[in-house]
């Protein structure tokens, strides 16, 4: 059976490197490329503040081609603008399918579909709906090694970026924090493992504290719970820099 073509949007991390596991093991998809959306001011991979020597070393490694996609502004009509291009592009040379790495927000599922109806093309969760814990759990089994690169100051701090992802790290997360970090709590850099052709070397860097302004929120989201304890509010971002080899 003919393989469906697909491009793998990629962030570097944990979660992609299962997802992409999972992908190439079932076999039913063609992955052409890994498509990452980068900072074009920093050169450095969006929200998780990874080098792009590095990911481009993460893609030598697994060993299939990687397209970047830069914004500058950092806004939503940016980033569409950019992918809508990008994605036009891949439908040109039959590539029908674009896969996510995402577990369980909803929100984002639904944008990201209607972001590739807009191209005719048809959004991929491989992971989709399946439980952290497990995830996690499968992602250590299979001698995948991780760090973590960004951590929300809400839920982490100083202590938890630029640290192995590893048993230990999982067992003492707080309660409130996600296993794999899915709402945001932590991004991570994955650099071996099963999808890797050879390890991608890097030493940890410095590590740097960066502020976020937030708007005051005047009303609850209509999808929230308003009885539900209220989430920690961020203030900003503690970053580790992951100095390549």
């Amino acid at each position: 059976m003919q393989k469906e073509k697909a491009i793998f949007c990629w962030s570097g991390g944990k979660d992609s490197a299962l997802c992409l596991y999972e992908v190439l093991k079932e076999g039913k998809y063609e992955v052409k490329y890994l498509l990452t959306t980068l900072n074009e001011n920093f050169k450095r991979i969006s929200m998780h503040g990874v080098r792009e020597e590095l990911l481009e070393k993460q893609a030598q490694a697994i060993g299939i081609p990687l397209m970047k996609m830069y914004v500058k502004e950092g806004s939503n009509d940016e980033y569409e603008r950019n992918m809508e291009s990008f994605l036009l592009q891949a439908k040109g040379e039959g590539i029908g399918n674009v896969i996510f790495g995402d577990i369980f927000l909803e929100d984002l599922r639904v944008y990201r579909e209607k972001n590739m109806e807009k191209v005719g093309m048809k959004a991929i969760f491989p992971l989709w709906k399946k439980s952290t814990t497990e995830l996690i759990q499968r992602f250590l089994a299979l001698d995948f090694h991780t760090v973590t690169c960004c951590v929300n100051d809400a839920y982490l701090g100083i202590d938890e970026v630029g640290t192995e992802i590893d048993a230990r790290f999982v067992s003492s997360l707080p309660a409130n924090v996600d296993p794999c970090g899915e709402n945001g709590e932590f991004h991570s850099f994955c650099y071996a493992g099963p999808i890797f052709k050879e390890q991608v070397g890097f030493t940890i860097g410095e590590k740097i504290y960066k502020p976020l302004e937030l708007k005051k929120v005047e009303s609850v989201c209509p999808s929230e719970n308003p009885s539900a304890p209220p989430r920690p509010v961020t203030k900003g971002f503690w970053y580790c820099d992951l100095i390549p080899d």
